[in-house]
């Protein structure tokens, strides 16, 4: 969960400032000297920082992230911006999940419910002002991405059945015991040692 808290003093310049980031190379960091050259260079201009951060463009240092780099492809800008609101004001989506198409009146009650008055009532109306302008820029015709599935780590084999080749029209076999026995017989001229002893055998062994 999360609501971005960056809102800007004046929506005024929004659209001329998303369209000059891109036809303007990324720098390595967005910084006010960068704003400036993009002539952008009044106090009120300086807040767009904070809102490129809010919306996941650059991080804590200014080094521009993922995000901005797909903002720069004309083609697909403002669909990475819908994307990105709907990241940064995901409070705002769980409460209406079209809340882009609220009014800005209607976004401003959502938000004094979100902050729960922690905000000033001019501060609020400022981010519902904001919020309003940055998704009458966006493109909301793609839905939004689902979250990625976690990739599984164990990969599921079907046991296979392991058969051995057997000669057409051969009988299968049966596994069975196989022993050899070898007898010392006595050397003796007595024929009735013999006999005892295969007496023996019979009772014993078979």
């Amino acid at each position: 969960m999360s609501l971005t808290n960056t809102y800007l003093v004046t929506t005024r310049n929004l659209e001329a400032f998303l369209n000059a980031l891109q036809t303007a190379q990324a720098p390595e960091r967005f910084t006010n000297k960068f704003l400036q050259d993009l002539e952008f260079s009044t106090s009120n201009d300086r807040l767009f920082l904070g809102l490129l951060k809010g919306l996941g463009f650059i991080d804590e240092s200014g080094a521009p992230q993922q995000r901005y780099f797909d903002f720069l492809d004309q083609t697909q800008a403002r669909t990475v911006l819908a994307q990105a609101i709907r990241e940064a004001y995901d409070d705002l989506f769980r409460i209406n999940k079209d809340a882009q198409t609220l009014s800005e009146e209607e976004i401003k009650n959502k938000l004094k419910t979100l902050t729960r008055g922690e905000k000033s009532d001019k501060v609020v109306g400022l981010m519902a002002k904001t919020f309003k302008a940055l998704s009458d820029y966006a493109d909301w015709s793609k839905p939004s991405k689902a979250p990625p599935e976690p990739e599984s780590k164990f990969e599921t084999v079907a046991p296979k059945e392991i058969t051995k080749p057997r000669t057409e029209g051969a009988q299968p076999k049966t596994l069975g015991l196989h022993y050899d026995i070898q007898i010392h017989l006595p050397a003796t001229r007595d024929s009735g040692v013999y006999d005892a002893i295969f007496k023996s055998l019979k009772d014993h062994l078979l």
